[in-house]
């Protein structure tokens, strides 16, 4: 929704991986970080697990390695930790961040030592954003206004550690390529921002607005879930008649689908799906999403990769 988990406790054959669930960017970034160091379908064995899952795989070592993406520091990698304390994080090399920069808008990014106390020095991953998105059909001009309003002036009542990152010098983070909801484009531009983006068009309208809306997060075990329900309760707080349901979801892929398909108002996402999802483009060719419009960022996701010291993978040059 979008760190990457990767824990390695291989016992010898080929490694266990879990990749995240199915249709999830999750899976499709471990597909292409493995792709740059030239892994193939043939030297590890797929399963297709959500963060909580596969952390719990990890520790009972039913799985070798598991990828996810989600925030900094990640509560699932803390708790990893705490209960096997030989957590190792490891580093992307310079040739697979160059690919991966070639092949999908991922981005380098460092992180610092003191982001965990196992760490003994920075590590150097990718990351990408993760953004709100809105259905044109049923987020009306005023409410995608509200929305992008309570998100920011009102993060300070979200308890989540991610909630930090809703501020207004981040709104627009992850909005690049992607066409803004204009009742967030009004908001944003109210506050001094200056907006490039296409502006979406709406068949929604507040005369016939419904009362109940439905938020697509992540898996229980990922950061989505448990930021997205702190969300939507401050959403229910602050919007006279207006009730949103956050649910459990495979995340990004899903959420945008269920977005296009009329079952879900609005979606969390990383910004390179959302993208992808507009223009119709990987897992989403042929089958666009027309009717979704950005409407905030909501924090930074980090490609995360740990093993632990009783494995045998030092890299992922290992595996292959």
């Amino acid at each position: 929704m979008v760190l990457a988990l990767l824990v390695a406790a291989c016992s010898g054959g080929k490694p266990n991986i879990a990749i995240g669930p199915p249709a999830s960017e999750t899976s499709s970034v471990s597909k292409l970080i493995l792709d740059a160091y030239g892994i193939t379908d043939d030297d590890y064995k797929a399963y297709q697990e959500g963060f909580g899952d596969a952390a719990d795989g990890v520790q009972d070592g039913n799985i070798d390695i598991s990828i996810g993406i989600l925030g900094l520091p990640a509560a699932s990698i803390e708790s990893l930790q705490n209960s096997a304390g030989d957590v190792v994080m490891m580093s992307l090399s310079d040739d697979a961040i160059s690919y991966i920069e070639e092949n999908s808008g991922y981005r380098r990014h460092t992180i610092p030592k003191d982001t965990y106390d196992f760490l003994d020095s920075d590590v150097e991953t990718v990351t990408a954003y993760a953004i709100l998105m809105g259905s044109t059909d049923t987020i009306d001009d005023e409410l995608g206004y509200e929305l992008a309003k309570i998100m920011i002036e009102n993060a300070s009542e979200n308890t989540h550690a991610q909630a930090k990152q809703m501020i207004l010098e981040n709104a627009l983070n992850g909005a690049e390529g992607l066409p803004i909801h204009p009742g967030a484009k009004r908001y944003y531009e109210e506050q001094g921002l200056t907006i490039d983006n296409p502006v979406a068009e709406l068949t929604a309208d507040k005369s016939n607005r419904k009362n109940d809306f439905i938020l697509g997060t992540g898996s229980q075990g990922g950061t989505y879930y448990p930021l997205g329900g702190e969300m939507a309760s401050i959403w229910n707080k602050h919007i006279e008649g207006f009730n949103l349901t956050n649910t459990e979801t495979g995340a990004s892929v899903e959420n945008l689908s269920s977005i296009r398909d009329g079952n879900m108002d609005l979606g969390m996402s990383v910004h390179v799906p959302a993208i992808q999802a507009v223009n119709g483009e990987a897992a989403f060719e042929g089958h666009e999403v027309p009717n979704a419009a950005f409407i905030g960022h909501i924090y930074p996701e980090v490609i995360q990769i740990v093993t632990r010291k009783s494995s045998d993978i030092k890299s992922l040059d290992d595996v292959k």
